[in-house]
């Protein structure tokens, strides 16, 4: 690709997450719009994936040639088609047939009944699987039917679940869930049944917070689903409150949180951080040659640098913080553990992380000639001292592996939950006994899982992604 100059961001524009920004004139002097008189009815539109891909794509200078794709293919083929090692130095770009179902998930919102659960074998045969619920979204039609954490689903529709039908079971509209429980170490259904109906919701991330108080700690502890934009100002308030009641520990449970905003992740680091020092090096992004060419001719050589954000609800006593952890935890969410990392120190508590250092962007087609949205990779991220070592499908390797399956699970804040007993242990220096727990006393076991990361109901939009909402320099 050959790079002219830079034209002030003008005459093709791409979607980010809803924000209309201009794309670089001359960039790609190749990306045309390409009419076709052939008979080929995907000619265009695969014309302009490849060319919006050789302009954006991370890892642009090693696609093939535009000549020797086949852009008769359909493009969301297409899309796999040209991809650089999929599954293997490329495994998180996707493409989706509707850019507004895609945008609205990333943002928060999906058509749910708010259920995240865990499939476990619920007998000794392993025969029946159950459906252990992790929690329940805010305000979903799962919570308001009185579904919580720690619950159990045995049937759907009035069939018992296994591990032929599981993974499909939740996919109708409305669905009759019949709940289960506990007997001679076996999940088995009860006589209790709700009918539920998905709705499109929006996400609220604060699953719960509190403060927890041993002798002189007082620890903050916040379960955080989702890194989104729109409830940065209740994320702060957060962080208010726990300041105000002068917490000098902090537990931040991301093991159900998959990603989203980058700047929300940025804000996230600034609230826990060691002695903030604003407008000094946080991280920095690594774009393709092209683009880091025209950016920094643009808006100069620091141009990717991202600072550490003057928030006045840090903290401010922390020297160091845990965090909690699954195969879920990723992008956005090990962005944060990036951050911290050279500036105080992180424990990790729960199972290795997702493995995702790469961030992404909305593409989409402003004449509207199609739906499609592409999501493709184009930036890679390092913190202060430039590490970025846990972009493996090994992520970051907890400092105490803790495997979450004992069931039922408790509820958030209980001191005795599986992870984060282990957190205020470490704390505290002293072990954490049910006699502690305000809980009620409730028979536990260890479960064996079908799938290690907690699942949302509607699973096409399983979010382990970071993204931005603007260029660098905008």
């Amino acid at each position: 690709m050959i790079f002219k100059k830079w034209a002030a961001l003008s005459l093709i524009t791409v979607a980010i997450l809803g924000v209309s920004c201009k794309k670089l004139t001359e960039v790609n002097p190749a990306a045309t719009d390409n009419t076709s008189t052939t008979v080929n009815p995907n000619a265009n539109a695969n014309s302009w994936i490849y060319d919006e891909m050789k302009t954006y794509y991370l890892w642009e200078s090693q696609m093939k040639t535009k000549a020797t794709t086949d852009n008769k293919l359909d493009p969301m083929d297409y899309f796999e088609s040209i991809l650089v090692k999929p599954g293997e130095l490329d495994r998180f770009s996707w493409i989706e047939e509707d850019v507004d179902a895609l945008t609205a998930s990333l943002q928060g919102v999906n058509k749910v009944l708010g259920i995240r659960y865990v499939p476990i074998f619920a007998d000794k045969a392993e025969t029946n699987v159950a459906f252990s619920v992790s929690y329940t979204l805010k305000g979903s039609p799962a919570a308001n039917a009185g579904i919580k954490r720690g619950d159990f689903i045995t049937k759907v529709d009035g069939k018992t679940l296994t591990k032929d039908n599981y993974s499909t079971a939740l996919g109708a509209e409305t669905l009759d869930l019949t709940l289960g429980e506990m007997v001679n170490n076996e999940v088995v259904s009860t006589s209790k049944t709700v009918k539920v109906s998905k709705v499109e919701l929006q996400t609220d991330p604060i699953q719960y917070s509190t403060v927890l108080e041993y002798g002189n700690k007082k620890i903050g502890y916040l379960v955080y689903l989702q890194f989104l934009s729109s409830f940065d100002d209740a994320m702060r308030k957060v962080f208010a409150d726990f300041k105000a009641k002068g917490v000098n520990e902090l537990v931040l449970d991301l093991r159900y949180n998959g990603g989203g905003y980058i700047s929300s992740s940025e804000i996230l680091s600034s609230l826990i951080v060691k002695n903030l020092k604003p407008n000094t090096l946080m991280s920095r992004q690594e774009w393709n040659s092209g683009l880091t060419t025209a950016f920094k001719n643009q808006y100069g050589a620091n141009v990717f640098d991202s600072n550490w954000r003057n928030e006045a609800n840090n903290l401010g006593t922390l020297n160091r913080v845990y965090i909690l952890t699954s195969q879920g935890t990723a992008s956005a969410s090990e962005l944060v553990i990036n951050n911290l990392k050279p500036f105080m120190d992180v424990i990790l508590i729960g199972d290795h992380t997702y493995g995702k250092n790469v961030g992404s962007i909305t593409l989409s087609d402003d004449k509207k000639r199609w739906k499609y949205g592409m999501q493709p990779i184009v930036l890679r991220t390092v913190n202060a001292i430039g590490e970025s070592n846990y972009g493996t499908k090994d992520g970051f390797i907890p400092t105490y592996k803790v495997t979450d399956n004992v069931m039922p699970f408790k509820p958030f804040g209980d001191p005795t939950e599986t992870l984060l007993k282990v957190a205020i242990e470490n704390i505290t220096g002293q072990p954490v006994t049910l006699g502690t727990s305000k809980a009620r006393v409730a028979t536990t076991k260890d479960f064996n899982v079908l799938n290690k990361a907690a699942l949302l109901d509607t699973r096409k939009y399983e979010l382990k992604d970071m993204f931005i909402d603007k260029f660098p320099g905008q």
